[in-house]
């Protein structure tokens, strides 16, 4: 059958637009319930009694309005489908990752999206080993949805529970991943936790740990989600770091699954420069066991450092869930965006904003250097990308293909020749065809990338 609901992070959508309703969200728990009650039913280790073939489910949520909402009818679904629900409220979304595991729960269930505003909405899903959801399992509760709700009798109705200590022990988990003798002490860090999910964890975990932590983005209202901060809006954190005269600044988004920095300078340091920060150390101290996988959108100049250093680089599609699929195939440990989507398989399963920030911080203190020092190595390829917006019902796949915006694609990638790149690629959470071209310092790869732009715009007018 075909994919309606999941694409490849979880179900998104707007408040009150299809399919992000409560009345969804309620259908929705209901299928997921039914779809693990019936798996483990099927597991003779668990038929020791009823009781012990009802799934367990914790749900957590960033700080948007809807959260509230959409966790009650998450939980009144789950219910009706006989499964025990455990709510952890506020919390980034690797931390559900980690606690999935740690309470030993059958799934985790994250209300987000992610560093989107707060009108929209989305729900990502993790499975009892703390990573994405099979795709047969999505596909299980797609089929669950089609079928009329029906509630368990009385006796059959899942319990809930509030978690009240979540947010400590989330806390303790992200001081876990580095040495035990790692003092921050000194450091003078600004964070920005975006209004999201991690306004109450992140500035207790740098501060445990020594630093001296200035916090912006830190006031959630439920509206103010990634309003002007965060890490796609890093322009505040900069000019506080410039202020304060900070060592660095940290940006997280809604979900606390991205991570950018500011060096001391004020200047950008994005995911593929924090990829390469942690590679080239884990590689130096022979830790790496491996390569690193990006994703397409990776900068060229990235691939050419491993090379010379001979890290193993492989390119997946654009998304988490690609890179997590590349790395397991290959038994690797580190992947990640330039986003800041950055996946240290040695100490989490997904994407962890906080996480990856501390391996960075580790290497600071260890090689007692700034920021931007620990950059030496990595020419960073220009690169320019252009977003061009779609009318409604646009076929992207088949625009992409049009012999036209072929051959405005071609002419560019031979004026390239072998020292650039050009990808075209729909986004995967809005109307958008996203143009990049990137190519040695000789090239103006803005004027490029809009010349390809433009082709596409005029294909649509």
């Amino acid at each position: 059958m075909s994919r309606r609901y999941f694409g490849t992070d979880g179900i998104r959508g707007t408040v009150g637009e299809y399919p992000i309703t409560a009345d969804f969200m309620l259908k929705l728990g209901w299928a997921m319930g039914r779809v693990l009650s019936r798996k483990l039913s099927g597991s003779q280790a668990r038929q020791k009694s009823a009781q012990s073939t009802r799934p367990k489910v914790i749900i957590g949520k960033d700080t948007r309005i809807s959260g509230y909402m959409f966790e009650s009818a998450l939980e009144a679904g789950l219910s009706a489908a006989g499964a025990d629900v455990s709510l952890l409220g506020p919390m980034p979304t690797p931390g559900i990752a980690y606690l999935t595991r740690t309470f030993r729960a059958d799934a985790g269930i994250v209300i987000s999206a992610s560093h989107n505003p707060y009108q929209d909405n989305g729900i990502k899903f993790f499975s009892a080993e703390g990573l994405k959801l099979a795709d047969e399992v999505e596909t299980e509760i797609e089929e669950e949805l089609d079928k009329p709700l029906e509630t368990m009798a009385p006796n059959q109705l899942g319990k809930a529970v509030r978690i009240n200590d979540a947010a400590g022990r989330y806390i303790e988990f992200c001081k876990s991943t580095v040495h035990n003798r790692l003092e921050l002490h000194g450091l003078r860090i600004v964070l920005d936790c975006a209004h999201g999910a991690t306004y109450h964890i992140a500035p207790n975990v740098f501060r445990e740990l020594g630093a001296d932590v200035s916090v912006i983005g830190g006031e959630p209202d439920g509206l103010n989600i990634n309003q002007g901060v965060g890490s796609t809006h890093t322009e505040r954190l900069s000019e506080a770091v410039l202020a304060r005269q900070a060592d660095l600044g940290i940006a997280f988004d809604g979900d606390g699954d991205r991570v950018l920095m500011i060096d001391r300078r004020g200047a950008l340091v994005d995911g593929d420069e924090i990829l390469y920060i942690i590679a080239r150390d884990l590689h130096a101290r022979g830790k790496l066991n491996g390569g690193v996988v990006g994703t397409l959108m990776t900068n060229f100049g990235l691939a050419a450092a491993f090379e010379k250093q001979g890290i193993p680089f492989e390119r997946a599609q654009v998304g988490d869930r690609y890179v997590v699929e590349r790395l397991l195939a290959n038994d690797w440990l580190l992947g990640g965006e330039a986003s800041g989507h950055i996946v240290c398989r040695n100490v989490q399963t997904t994407g962890d904003g906080i996480v990856s920030a501390l391996q960075v911080l580790a290497v600071m203190v260890r090689e007692n250097a700034p920021l931007e020092q620990l950059l030496d190595g990595f020419d960073k390829t220009p690169q320019s990308l252009v977003n061009v917006r779609l009318p409604s019902g646009t076929d992207a796949r088949a625009l992409l293909e049009s012999q036209a915006l072929r051959q405005t694609v071609e002419a560019v990638e031979d004026e390239l020749g072998g020292s650039g790149r050009v990808l075209l690629r729909p986004s995967g959470t809005e109307p958008l065809i996203r143009v990049m071209v990137e190519g040695r310092p000789r090239f103006d790869v803005q004027a490029m990338a809009e010349r390809i732009a433009n082709s596409v715009e005029t294909l649509i007018a």
